[in-house]
């Protein structure tokens, strides 16, 4: 039987253009973040089972691809649960490992700690357009700091890297899970059904205000409360003031300070931002993950048409492997999203139209070969790309593959001159 030559569904092969724009927006990061203060983490791809089914994960812990045990650990004819079989998995995502990494090796690591992770992470998703089961995530995350300071330097590096990059004119949404929290308090939902009204809230944009309330009714909530909910929704704007117009109607219901905390992060951003964006309050923006305690924000760019990045405050996860809460906070870029709309508006990386490819004929005397190469070395040493390849027979089909792939100059070098 012939072996399979296409990738494992929801995986992908990775050719040369887009990993050299995955190359460079690599690199980019690590210059941008670092001038932030950030430092570049790495950690194990595989996770204890345990950690990873921790109920931290939200929707994403039933995606998980799970490892079975090794050698002699794994008993088939004996195993009777899954635990019998399964003791670690590939990770979701890099917030768990980063929470397991800070737990192990806090006493080495500064206060507060700015994190850089950047790696693979695996989901058995539904596979659609920028998304796959194995993908690229960038994270960056500060531990250890319990200010406002931690979202607004998220936002500041995350912008200034998209800045970087050429997006304009995004979207940076951000919102509370307090204020969440307060609002379905306030509108008389029970504690315990908070999170069935955040799911019905999260496809807000899909479903509309009128389709969020019919679910909201499916799900036996009372009309009262539901009316009280939605309204809420029509009496608050987008900017500063919608927060704390919104901070006067909650009272009591929403813990001090959290209003004037998400108007400061969004003010000062709003200030001292370089980047060609604007940050709006959306208080129907939910997050999917259980570990968000504070604010929470997304990315949103009308040429995906979706979020391509996003994060928040998750003060309580650390606690879970060390018994004391840790604050921290992060914000996560959808690396493969971004590089799929670079790659689909022709982005060329600055400084490609220093490459030269010189293509040489067949059969070059042996001396003048040398004298090439030698040359080549040279232009190299000085820092700039210089491909030598042989002449091919068509080589206007050859010249037009080199110009596509972005060598600015070709020179064609012939044995008798």
């Amino acid at each position: 039987m012939a072996l399979k030559k296409k990738p494992v569904t929801g995986m992908k092969d990775i050719l040369p253009r887009e990993m050299e724009i995955r190359s460079y927006v690599m690199n980019l990061i690590r210059e941008t973040y670092a001038t932030f203060g950030f430092s570049s983490i790495e950690t194990p791809c595989v996770e204890h089972i345990e950690n990873l089914c921790s109920k931290q994960g939200g929707e994403n812990e039933k995606l998980i691809f799970k490892i079975l045990k090794r050698g002699e650990k794994l008993r088939l004819e004996e195993a009777q649960t899954e635990a019998d079989l399964v003791d670690s998995g590939l990770r979701y995502d890099l917030t768990v490992p980063l929470s397991r990494f800070y737990s192990n090796n806090a006493n080495e690591l500064p206060s507060p700690f700015k994190a850089l992770q950047m790696g693979n992470v695996w989901r058995a998703d539904r596979p659609q357009r920028g998304r796959f089961r194995q993908f690229m995530q960038c994270d960056i995350d500060i531990l250890g700091d319990p200010s406002n300071m931690a979202e607004i330097e998220l936002v500041l590096a995350t912008t200034t890297l998209l800045s970087r990059l050429d997006f304009k004119q995004f979207t940076i949404r951000i919102n509370d899970r307090r204020i969440l929290k307060a609002m379905a308090r306030y509108s008389g939902f029970e504690e315990d059904k908070f999170d069935t009204v955040f799911i019905i809230l999260d496809k807000m944009d899909k479903i509309g205000l009128d389709g969020v309330r019919e679910e909201l009714l499916k799900e036996g909530f009372a009309e009262s409360a539901v009316d009280r909910y939605l309204e809420l929704f029509g009496k608050i704007s987008g900017d500063v003031s919608g927060v704390a117009v919104l901070g006067e109607i909650l009272g009591d219901t929403l813990e001090a300070g959290v209003a004037d905390g998400l108007r400061t992060i969004m003010s000062t951003v709003d200030e001292v931002r370089t980047a060609d964006f604007r940050i709006q309050f959306d208080p129907t923006l939910v997050r999917g993950m259980s570990y968000y305690t504070g604010p929470i924000f997304e990315i949103a760019m009308d040429e995906f048409g979706g979020s391509v990045g996003g994060g928040g405050r998750y003060d309580e996860m650390i606690g879970k492997f060390t018994g004391n809460d840790t604050c921290a906070c992060g914000f996560s870029i959808g690396f493969e999203r971004i590089v799929m709309l670079l790659l689909e508006r022709g982005y060329e990386i600055p400084g490609k139209e220093s490459r030269k490819a010189w293509l040489v004929e067949k059969n070059m005397p042996e001396e003048k070969m040398k004298q090439i190469l030698k040359e080549a070395m040279e232009e190299r040493q000085k820092g700039n790309c210089v491909a030598v390849s042989v002449m091919k027979k068509n080589r206007k089909f050859q010249k037009d593959q080199l110009m596509a792939e972005g060598y600015a100059e070709i020179r064609e070098i012939f044995a008798d001159r």
